[in-house]
């Protein structure tokens, strides 16, 4: 049984690799796979039909090279591209095999003269993955079309027969798979779930459309290399086809590259499938994943942005090619809804905040993205504004904003670089991009982000990497409480009350994150210039409640007795805050950390407040005043007490900053 099971296994393994059932040669089987009743391909069909195969994939390639009509936004002109300095490098580095796979490992590792397509130097499940979208090829076809050097186009063209021969497409039952722990098919196996992943697949569909364009004049794509390229094209899209993601930005993503698939090749038999496929979902999932007020459900800014580019290259692709009827205006209101958000959540800088899984997108890169969407939706005046830099376009009539159901809510005093602002997250529970740090929020104040969310690090791996995964997806390192420093159980917050205009603006959240233990925070916003913070751990539970808070990257003074942060910024954006806490409070400093992009952190304070509850203590108080101001010396003096006892249905908290006391009282 054992030697059966192994033969079967290496026999698909060399079906796989040759690409077809019967062992044909790409030559032959991709006249199958297109429709050469199609006016345009006349000469193929008629070389084709009479045997001569050769003189058929000629006719093809003389096709491909003269085709005009199948237009891509990524690369209107191929022969009048650019090429970046960093571009440059990557396909020059390219032709030695060293290959730029992830941003986070620089230098690029170099995979051998006989390239190791399985070479993991860091068990980094994104660096084995990433391997496989071949972001250098891109550059390599800029790098030929603006040099006109064919050593780009002749080594393209060996690293992807290369890749195509020792990345099979092996499919392997569980059985067989135990069994069978020396066989060639289970170490292929293995591999293609590196390789063949559909995110991965969807990628190499999008991005070789780009690459055909680029080298398709050079000598080096010679007929049987176009045969191989179809063969192999077509198979990444059959396997996406079966093998969807079953939600998430992934399967947003494959459903995009299915459409751009499908358009860019409608010679395939199966092209309007493909196309069709593509529509179909993110019609769908538009409504599934996008809330009424433009949320993106994964509730992490960097996927939000990249959720609205994929429905928006979707969009393009479309009009360009003469289907955008296709998407009804739903979708494109909904996504002018995901716009208006990302706008509302990012700070003066076009910054994002760094809630969940997100990395930082920088200002320049924004505005390209504005600039690109006013193609769908350029009467917005906000969205206008911002693409122009206030240049037209207008602000709209309010400055504080709430997006209830997805959970986000942004207190601002101002849209210039001198404001305070602070965007507060406390939604539903999200999807996998999504960490438990309901209540979290994040501090800007002229020209600073002073309290920024932790953000990721890194994803997946072996042991080593999921440490620093953990690490950073913990509740405990985000600015919310916890209870014995533990993650929350539940993160499904509600709005009790969101008031957002007036003197005092206020929000009322309350999330059910333990058994036995719900946290109610309500944030008061002062004058538009301060902010106190009303945290409440109530119910049965009983251990040590923390009240976390992410200190700014840099100096910091903490004392705890008073239980006071200061920070000490040689820059004018500083923060004092202070925390008043039930009797036998502490204040603990811990470990803290900054990232905002993969693999790269930065070292900071952080600190928690303390407090042991018994089961039959009803409710732990804390009030947390927040104060952004200039000076690094000297922050202002500020007294809090909470007035009453618990209150299930409102709050009054008196403050004092320097020499103005404040009653602030709400009811919900």
């Amino acid at each position: 049984m054992r030697i059966l099971s192994r033969l079967f296994a290496l026999t698909a393994a060399l079906v796989a690799a040759v690409g077809v059932a019967g062992a044909q040669s790409p030559r032959e089987e991709v006249f199958g796979l297109l429709n050469l009743d199609m006016p345009e391909l006349a000469a193929v069909k008629a070389h084709y039909e009479e045997g001569r195969v050769e003189e058929a994939a000629e006719a093809l390639l003389a096709y491909y090279k003269g085709r005009t009509h199948i237009t891509t936004p990524d690369i209107p002109n191929p022969a009048a591209v650019s090429i970046s300095p960093t571009e440059q490098k990557w396909a020059d580095e390219a032709l030695e095999h060293t290959f730029f796979v992830h941003y986070g490992y620089q230098p690029s590792f170099n995979y051998g003269e006989d390239i190791d397509w399985r070479y993991w130097p860091v068990r980094d499940n994104e660096l084995r993955w990433q391997l496989h979208r071949h972001k250098w090829f891109t550059p390599m076809g800029k790098a030929y079309r603006v040099s006109g050097e064919e050593k780009y186009a002749e080594e393209w063209t060996k690293q992807y027969i290369d890749w195509i021969r020792k990345n099979p497409l092996v499919k392997i039952s569980k059985e067989e798979y135990e069994i069978n722990d020396e066989s060639t098919a289970k170490a292929d196996a293995e591999n293609a779930r590196f390789a063949w992943r559909p995110l991965e697949v969807s990628h190499r569909l999008e991005d070789q459309t780009l690459q055909f364009q680029l080298f398709i004049p050079s000598p080096h794509f010679t007929a049987d290399f176009l045969c191989e390229f179809l063969v192999n094209y077509h198979r990444h899209a059959e396997h996406i086809l079966g093998n969807y993601s079953e939600r998430g930005n992934h399967l947003l993503f494959q459903a995009q590259r299915m459409l751009y698939a499908g358009t860019f090749f409608p010679e395939f038999r199966r092209a309007e499938v493909w196309r069709e496929s593509g529509v179909g979902i993110l019609n769908r999932e538009v409504e599934v994943q996008v809330f009424d007020d433009g949320g993106h459900f994964e509730l992490c800014p960097h996927y939000h942005l990249a959720t609205i580019n994929i429905f928006y290259e979707a969009l393009q692709v479309a009009t360009l090619n003469g289907f955008k009827s296709a998407f009804p205006q739903s979708f494109v209101d909904a996504l002018e809804k995901m716009a208006e958000f990302y706008i509302n959540i990012c700070f003066p800088d076009y910054e994002n905040p760094c809630f969940s899984d997100a990395k930082i997108a920088h200002k320049g890169e924004v505005i390209k993205n504005y600039r690109a969407w006013l193609d769908v939706f350029g009467d917005n005046g906000l969205v206008r504004y911002m693409a122009t830099e206030g240049k037209e376009g207008a602000l709209p009539d309010y400055e504080s904003k709430g997006h209830l159901t997805a959970g986000f809510f942004t207190f601002r005093s101002g849209w210039g670089e001198d404001a305070v602002q602070m965007v507060v997250k406390a939604g539903p529970k999200g999807e996998w991009h999504c960490q438990p740090d309901n209540g979290t929020f994040e501090l800007w104040y002229n020209g600073h982000r002073l309290m920024a969310d932790s953000g990721s690090y890194i994803y997946a791996g072996d042991a080593e990497v999921m440490k620093w995964r953990n690490w950073f997806r913990q509740t405990a390192v985000h600015n919310t409480l916890t209870l014995d420093g533990k993650n929350l159980q539940t993160t499904e917050s509600k709005t009790l009350l969101w008031q957002p205009e007036g003197e005092v603006q206020v929000l009322v959240t309350e999330n059910p994150s333990y058994e036995g233990l719900i946290h109610r925070r309500t944030v008061f916003f002062v004058e538009e210039s301060y902010f106190v913070i009303v945290d409440e751990a109530v119910g049965s539970a009983e251990g040590v409640v923390n009240l976390n808070y992410q200190m700014p990257v840099g100096e910091v003074r903490i004392d705890g007795e008073k239980m006071r942060c200061e920070s000490l910024n040689a820059f004018d954006s500083n923060l004092t805050l202070q925390c008043f806490a039930p009797r036998g409070a502490k204040m603990v400093e811990a470990e803290g950390w900054f990232s905002d992009k993969y693999k790269s952190k930065v070292e900071r304070k952080r600190v928690s407040v303390d407090v042991t509850k018994s089961a039959t203590t009803e409710s732990v108080r804390y009030v947390t005043v927040i104060v952004p101001h200039k000076e690094a010396q000297n922050g202002p003096k500020i007294s809090a007490k909470l007035v009453g006892e618990y209150n299930p249905n409102g709050v009054s908290v008196n403050v004092k900053v320097d020499k103005k006391s404040r009653n602030l009282k709400v009811k919900f």
